[in-house]
């Protein structure tokens, strides 16, 4: 699971750094408006490895651990060790690039708007981890009693979209509910058969 400790290991590294030095956060996190109007598109890639703080980053990464681990044993069952590597780093990349496509065509025009934080990778990560396991057991914030993931899965995506209706705070639901329909595409790619489990689950 080397790609997994790679991950964490270089986004703490870099978030560290970041914390310290206000210009390097600055010139990394995303911006849509700076993406659109001065081609700075190493944004879309930078803000994955950088967070607020220590506990934005720490939730990130344990989330990441915990559920990148689950993933990552069902890819290696599926297609063997490298294989395993290599799609869950796409996994994982393109799940970030994919939630920040959606934030750049909702906020392209404010020149104020910001983000930062590899939420929408890691919520592609999570997703993808539901759909190859549907029966295992989450509890995460708003949902602390463990439940099965085929339930956990919709009721957070539910609560995600009211949240971003709402329109209240700075968290980025729509990057999170970007990574999440990016985690299901990508392992509906791999094997259609994993959304009819899923769906059976539910209505059965």
């Amino acid at each position: 699971m080397i790609v997994i400790y790679a991950i964490i290991v270089v986004t703490v590294f870099v978030s560290a750094y970041a914390f310290q030095n206000q210009e390097f956060l600055s010139n990394s996190v995303f911006s849509p408006y700076r993406v659109k109007n001065f081609k700075e598109n190493q944004r879309i890639i930078s803000h994955m490895f950088i967070h607020v703080d220590w506990a934005h980053l720490a939730f990130n990464m344990f989330s990441l651990f915990f559920l990148g681990q689950i993933l990552f044993v069902s890819l290696y069952n599926q297609f063997g060790n490298v294989s395993a590597m290599i799609h869950f780093a796409l996994l994982y990349i393109l799940g970030g690039v994919f939630a920040s496509l959606i934030l750049f065509v909702r906020n392209h025009e404010n020149a104020h708007y910001n983000s930062l934080g590899a939420s929408g990778a890691v919520s592609a990560i999570v997703f993808a981890a539901i759909l190859c396991n549907p029966t295992m057991k989450l509890a995460l914030l708003f949902i602390p009693i463990p439940i099965p993931a085929y339930i956990f899965g919709p009721l957070y995506l539910a609560f995600e979209y009211f949240a971003l209706r709402r329109g209240q705070g700075n968290i980025a639901h729509d990057a999170h509910l970007g990574g999440a329909i990016f985690g299901i595409l990508y392992i509906l790619f791999l094997d259609p058969q994993k959304g009819d489990d899923f769906i059976q689950l539910i209505f059965n």
